[in-house]
């Protein structure tokens, strides 16, 4: 249990000191006007801790001009620091506040004596280019210098010249010519046009530019044949051409040329990792001719090295739209078409080559053409794809090396691929891994186990025929303790766990159990039952969870435990459903009930406040109440069997034009219509608690919106078959098939959907009306074909790998939370909000934030003086602002009005839109209050209105002034 351990304790930030943003900074303060060098240096270099623990504006902006004042007056070791510390705190530069301050005190040191100091400023002011990319001063300097005798000072300027070029156009416009004359001048040193040429990179700011300076690196090109200067003149030609985007084409026929005809190995490397480059930027662009010509090149170089590199460019070419414009044959081209299987040729040749790099390059160009060109008829390819990828499997599960594991796992990811694409190949494909397993590496086994599970998740006919083999291997694991022996555990257990797809045997069972407590750790244990859980084996980790009670050392690891003991309880419970037998589903569901009772109070036992296990929580909840529901609805389906409605029911209906007198005095008690919205209402917090999930994994996304969809279904089939047969649509509710279908529970939920609304619909087309027992069994039915499917319990709900939170600062805001704001309601209060996005060690995982919206409104809490007659839109602020977050940083305003005089809450609500433009309720949530006083002449006119006295001109006038 100890990485759990690990985790826990790093989540609850022991052996920390916390210190405020202001204790902080006043202690690296203290560190800054100490004598001695050595305290200044590390509080200095303390900086970009306390950037990163508080990244708000007002603290950043007064720590950089600390930094500023130690830069201006400290030695030159010192300035260096600061320089590293600007360098590593660059998104946090945005922030500062008084930039011309800031900037003010780090460029005085530009008029140094000392070309060391002078140096570091102009990297100082590189480093700074995104915020000060149009101060003229700055580029003055870094002109002049470019000239210096001084080489430290010429390099810092060529680093300030290319990082301004990036940010200003107008600089990039104004050094161009000066760059030009310096590469192009017989005075320049060699090494020194090395450094300047990258600077060209970054003139893409309008076509002319780019043309000027594509026409110089042309020159150069020609002009200085030696190796390195083709090399730097070369990448900086593909680097502008990938910004520029219009001349990649040439690009990529120039490169190509150098490969084909330049002897030296240094350019054809280059030329190769260029296009390498361009390949993933841009496969578009790539023409049949170039393909070709690349293909052509491969086959003639004698280099294994060069002819990996060509074929890396060509594999990355085949996964993409490049590879169907190759195959797509020209009209009029016969010669053409015919040359164009060189590709083929090519892959045919390296998939058993010597070099196991080249193999698997080989096989991946096979494998990619065989998924993308589906059209054609490919079974001699096919077929030389599954034997190239089961030699290399052979060659590579024996090699315990790093670069055969690497050629592995490209092997294995390849045969899933081919497998979903080209299903008649499955069967050859798992034999081959199968027969592998017993005489492969530990490492390998583990690659080998996770493929078979992705494949046997894709295609279950298959799953079966693993098992024998699978447990064979299973008995014959040794009894060391090593890591690789516990991974190759967890990973063949799950490979079973997929493989039984219904139920674990007993003997299955006996054999897992005594393995884990012959060779495994509690760790091991752990994961292998989290696996059951996931794949719906209730009773197995049930057992795993129970055996591990004892074996944590924190209360809040045996709750966390306990509750998850309980839920597999509870779903094992619902595996003793039986069709028609409503009276054992009821006590099933209640037993069912009882546990997850128990659970939910463990389970919240088991957070913490920096771990409040929310997801988990809400989705246990929901789970709760959705089989209360499920439970309610078939009672009231068992009550209506006992007090049918009478036989003239029907003509009472017709009579007094309700349906619902149909189904006699259950409708008059509205259970019925109380179910179907008791319903949509889980419907609707399961949609709720999607919204709420921001960092969990698809296939956990895809089991809430599951749940939600049963709940969808059942009050569909309420409407549909009791409540309102005439206006029921079949169309919104069909399935879209199941060709995304990702795991077996997908499956067998989606196949239990189209059974019961192709059941709900026959009734409803063949019985109309449908009587009332028909329909009694159906939905009863229905429920306990739902209950049935194991509940799978996914990643998220285990683990987090994605992790993202934002962080709100409001100004004005309290010193104490409870105190309102003053506001005078004549006058309107400016609301600041910033924020900081925050992200864990996987940031982007599963999806990106794109743009952040923040929602401000206002509640009116309690009224103080007279009541008036105010217009409505004035007694409340409803706004909503989009803000995209900048180096993961946000910023706007608002403008409130507060004209009812009292006390007012104010909520300030954040959410997130990703890439896709989904809205992600997120939070957090933040409240401040606001107290709206009434204005003084307003006071004063009041308080002479009830003394009698009306407001002299005098005063009216001096008070509309003053306001001014």
């Amino acid at each position: 249990m100890a990485a759990g351990a690990k985790s826990f304790l790093a989540d609850a930030g022991y052996g920390e000191q916390e210190l405020d943003a202001n204790s902080a900074l006043m202690e690296l303060d203290k560190g800054l006007r100490s004598g001695k060098l050595g305290e200044q240096c590390e509080a200095v270099v303390r900086f970009p801790r306390l950037f990163q623990k508080y990244p708000f504006p007002i603290l950043i902006n007064s720590a950089f001009l600390k930094l500023a004042d130690v830069f201006r007056v400290g030695n030159n070791f010192l300035r260096l620091c600061v320089l590293k510390v600007t360098q590593q705190s660059e998104k946090h530069l945005e922030k500062i506040l008084n930039v011309d301050e800031f900037v003010k005190r780090v460029f005085s040191v530009i008029h140094s004596n000392d070309p060391v100091a002078r140096a570091i400023t102009l990297r100082m002011l590189g480093s700074m280019a995104s915020i000060i990319p149009e101060r003229k001063n700055a580029h003055h300097s870094i002109r002049q210098s470019l000239d210096s005798h001084d080489n430290v000072e010429v390099e810092a300027a060529i680093f300030a010249a290319a990082n301004f070029s990036a940010q200003s156009k107008d600089f990039a416009v104004g050094i161009c010519n000066k760059i030009s004359e310096m590469i192009q001048g017989l005075a320049t040193p060699v090494d020194l046009k090395l450094k300047l040429i990258p600077i060209l990179q970054h003139m893409h700011h309008d076509a002319s530019l780019a043309s000027s300076s594509r026409q110089l690196l042309q020159q150069l090109v020609t002009s200085y044949p030696s190796t390195k200067m083709v090399i730097v003149t070369l990448h900086t030609f593909t680097l502008l051409a990938a910004s520029s985007l219009v001349d990649i084409p040439k690009q990529i026929q120039l490169l190509l040329q150098y490969l084909k005809n330049d002897p030296r190995k240094a350019v054809k490397r280059l030329a190769i990792q260029d296009l390498k480059l361009l390949a993933n930027k841009t496969p578009h662009t790539w023409s049949r001719e170039n393909i070709q010509a690349l293909c052509e090149s491969a086959l003639n170089t004698p280099y294994d090295s060069l002819k990996m590199g060509m074929l890396s460019v060509l594999s990355t070419l085949s996964g993409t739209i490049a590879i169907k414009q190759y195959f797509s044959s020209a009209p009029g081209a016969a010669a053409t078409t015919a040359r164009s299987f060189d590709l083929v040729k090519l892959a045919q040749e390296c998939c058993y080559h010597n070099n196991r790099g080249i193999a698997a390059h080989g096989v991946r160009i096979l494998t990619n053409i065989s998924a993308s060109c589906q059209e054609k008829d490919l079974l001699p390819l096919e077929q030389d794809a599954v034997f190239g990828l089961e030699a290399l499997l052979v060659l590579c599960s024996q090699d315990d090396s790093p670069g055969a594991q690497a050629t592995l796992k490209i092997t294995l990811t390849c045969m899933v691929k081919l497998v979903k694409c080209r299903p008649h190949l499955s069967q050859s494909v798992v034999e081959s891994l199968l027969a592998q397993l017993h005489s492969a590496q530990d490492n390998a086994r583990i690659l080998m186990c996770h493929c078979l599970a992705a494949i046997a998740m894709q295609l279950p006919v298959l799953a079966d025929g693993m098992l024998g083999d699978l447990m064979d291997l299973y008995k014959l694991i040794g009894q060391s303790a090593t890591d690789k022996k516990q991974e190759l555990l967890v990973s063949l257990a799950t490979v079973i766990f997929v493989s039984s797809q219904k139920a674990l045997s007993t003997e299955i069972k006996t054999v897992i159990k005594q393995q884990l407590e012959n060779a495994s750790n509690g760790w091991t244990a752990y994961r292998i039952a989290r696996q059951a859980s996931r794949m719906g084996n209730h009773d197995m980790a049930r057992e795993l969870y129970q055996s591990l009670l004892t074996q944590v050392a924190s209360e809040h690891f045996y709750f966390w435990l306990n509750s998850l003991k309980e839920f597999s309880h509870a779903e094992q419970c619902l595996t003793g459903l039986q069709e028609d037998n409503y009276s054992s589903a009821l006590s099933c569901i209640a037993e069912a009930l009882k546990s997850y009772h128990k659970g939910i109070a463990s389970l919240t036992a088991a957070s913490t406040p920096l771990n409040p296990l929310s997801f988990q929580c809400g989705f246990v909840k929901l789970r709760i109440d959705l089989l209360q529901a499920f439970s309610q609805l078939i009672c009231t389906c068992n009550s209506l069997k006992t007090s049918p409605p009478p036989a003239i029911a029907t003509t009472i209906a017709m009579t007094s034009g309700n349906d619902l007198q149909r189904c006699g005095r259950i409708s008059n008690q509205a259970s019925m219509k109380h179910s179907m919205e008791e319903f949509r209402n889980l419907a609707t917090r399961y949609g709720d608690l999607y919204q709420s999930s921001f960092d969990a994994d698809s296939a956990t996304l895809r089991n809430v919106e599951l749940q939600q969809q049963s709940c969808l279904l059942i009050s569909h089939a309420i409407e549909a078959l009791i409540l309102d047969p005439e206006s029921a649509n079949f169309q919104e509710y069909s399935s879209n098939g199941t060709a995304h279908v990702e795991s077996e529970y997908e499956r067998r939920m989606m196949s239990v959907f189209n059974h019961v609304l192709e059941e709900v619909e026959s009734l409803n087309r063949k019985y109309a009306p449908v009587s009332y027992l028909a329909s009694n069994t159906c939905l009863c039915n229905a429920v306990i074909a739902l209950l049935k499917v194991p509940l799978s319990f996914q990643r998220y709900f285990f683990q987090k790998l994605q992790s993202t939170s934002i962080k709100l600062a409001l100004s004005p805001s309290p010193r104490n939370p409870a105190e309102p704001i003053a506001v005078q309601n004549n006058q309107q209060l400016a609301l600041k909000v910033e924020g900081v996005v925050q992200h864990g060690s996987k940031p982007g995982l599963f999806r990106k934030i794109q743009s952040v919206c923040l929602n401000v409104s206002s509640v009116l809490q309690s009224k103080s003086g007279q009541d008036y007659k105010i217009p409505i839109d004035n007694m409340t602020n409803e706004m909503e602002q989009r803000v995209e977050p900048h180096n993961d940083y946000f910023s706007t305003q608002f403008l409130l009005n507060f004209v009812i005089l009292g006390t007012h809450n104010i909520t300030v609500e954040s959410s997130v839109i990703d890439s896709n433009g989904i809205v992600w309720k997120t939070g957090p949530k933040t409240t401040i209050f606001v107290k709206s006083l009434e204005d003084p002449y307003s006071q004063q006119v009041r308080l002479q209105q009830q003394q009698g006295q009306p407001p002299s001109q005098q005063q009216q006038q001096r008070t509309a002034y003053s306001r001014f």
